[in-house]
């Protein structure tokens, strides 16, 4: 993972997209509100650079960015296709293609699926139970990108 999965202010950022307040943070782990907020200008800023990064090597146009939440929305030159690189705690940094597919005879059908569901429990997103991975990342990525107009 591009992104320092073990590091105190990973676990800020991680617990800030969660909801806990800076000064719930700052308890937490017996650290000062202050140290907590430049923790996260410092990690917000690696999170947006590193998606930058990742849209920049995969030829993805950006469009949005909340590197709050570690989202970027955008297009894909190469496949004209809508794109999002996200950052999961569990998965690392990923980039999905909007596509319509045949799921079910897809080898990496299970991962897929484990990967978007887990991804919207990350971000506490409810959605309509389905086994199809397009079906599902449609949904999260619409409820996604109305969550940072």
């Amino acid at each position: 993972m591009f992104l320092p999965a073990g590091e105190k202010q990973f676990e800020f950022w991680v617990l800030r997209r969660n909801g806990l307040p800076n000064i719930n943070i700052a308890k937490r782990f017996g650290v000062s509100r202050q140290a907590v907020s430049r923790a996260l200008l410092s990690m917000d800023k690696r999170i947006e650079e590193v998606l930058f990064e990742m849209a920049r090597a995969n030829r993805i146009e950006v469009e949005k960015l909340d590197p709050k939440k570690g989202i970027l929305f955008g297009k894909s030159i190469p496949f004209k296709a809508n794109a999002i690189i996200f950052v999961s705690v569990k998965h690392g940094m990923q980039v999905w293609y909007e596509h319509e597919g045949e799921c079910r005879s897809c080898e990496r059908y299970r991962e897929c699926i484990e990967l978007l569901w887990d991804f919207a429990d990350e971000m506490q997103l409810k959605l309509h139970s389905t086994n199809d991975p397009t079906k599902v990342a449609d949904e999260l990525f619409k409820k996604l990108k109305e969550s940072i107009e």
